[in-house]
């Protein structure tokens, strides 16, 4: 139960879902106490953050570290796949201000973890436990979360889309040993009526069927497949719509929308500074409810061990 890194450091290329822009990101070990932390190293100033919740800027379609010219977008599904590995140091360096997008899951980066390998340091493993349960709600978008006492990480996460082609969802985590298969591989999903207003926001610039399911709750019109073709950079030939989902590819689960949701979940909660220990039911969560609620279990989870 001691503390973890990486063996070696590693680096990754790709394009940010909101802007667009090529970035490279470098991941390197980092001794015990560390932390999780993010650097640009595109900036005059460099600026080393802590990844927690009080240091997050934005919650807009991701969870972005910092503000102004030293923010970072986009880091929730590295930080899953760092808490999904267990690994307590490492420091993050980026060109620019987002973090890849990828396959839009947590799975390139988990692979990437997996290949380079996890070291144990020689100092306890520092986590946050439970030791009442904790009830708090985000009003501003119906998200409920309570915790309870545990031995073990686990998640309940419940979706709910009334209306819509996802509906009302469940997906589960019992600890870490099935998160590459089940959790880490689900990709980011979008109602199709909000890709254009996104992208009148500046957003999803980098966005594609390929990182993204993209569901649609009416049917298409002649009109807007001609709208899709352009924005998607796609013949109509290959534009279809299987179940509510606009795709090329199908989704890998029934549920894989509660499964992401479940998967940005692990990547904020990380965001309280340590491991957190406990089972979580979550009810509607999102990336800013995520970030209250970790600072609420910052301010009342006061015991905080070193485990032995």
């Amino acid at each position: 139960m001691n503390q973890t890194t990486i063996r070696k450091a590693f680096r990754v290329s790709g394009h940010g879902l909101h802007t667009g822009r090529m970035v490279t990101v470098l991941l390197q070990p980092a001794p015990a106490d560390s932390g999780i932390l993010f650097r640009r190293t595109d900036r005059l100033t460099i600026v080393t953050q802590p990844a927690t919740a009080d240091r997050v800027g934005t919650t807009s379609r991701g969870t972005t570290l910092g503000t102004g010219r030293q923010a970072i977008a986009t880091i929730e599904h590295l930080m899953s796949a760092l808490h999904g590995m267990q690994i307590d140091n490492v420091l993050v360096e980026l060109d620019g201000g987002e973090v890849p997008i990828l396959d839009g899951s947590a799975r390139p980066w988990l692979q990437q973890l997996q290949r380079v390998g996890v070291m144990h340091l020689d100092v306890p493993r520092k986590e946050m436990r439970v030791e009442k349960p904790l009830h708090f709600e985000f009003a501003e978008t119906g998200s409920v979360y309570d915790v309870e006492p545990s031995e073990q990480f686990s998640v309940d996460c419940v979706i709910d889309f009334p209306g819509s082609v996802i509906g009302r969802q469940e997906a589960h985590l019992d600890g870490f040993a099935q998160y590459a298969q089940d959790i880490a591989i689900c990709r980011t999903f979008v109602f199709l009526h909000e890709i254009e207003p996104l992208l009148h926001l500046n957003l999803i610039k980098g966005g594609s069927l390929d990182n993204a399911l993209v569901f649609v709750n009416k049917e298409l019109g002649a009109r807007q497949q001609r709208r899709l073709e352009r924005m998607f950079h796609k013949d109509s030939s290959t534009l279809r719509v299987h179940d509510g989902v606009l795709n090329t590819t199908d989704p890998y689960f029934p549920n894989e929308p509660a499964r992401h949701k479940l998967l940005d979940f692990v990547g904020d909660i990380r965001m309280v500074g340590m491991p957190p220990i406990g089972h979580f039911t979550i009810y509607k969560p999102g990336h800013k409810a995520n970030t209250a609620f970790a600072k609420y279990m910052i301010a009342n989870c006061l015991h905080s061990e070193t485990t032995k």
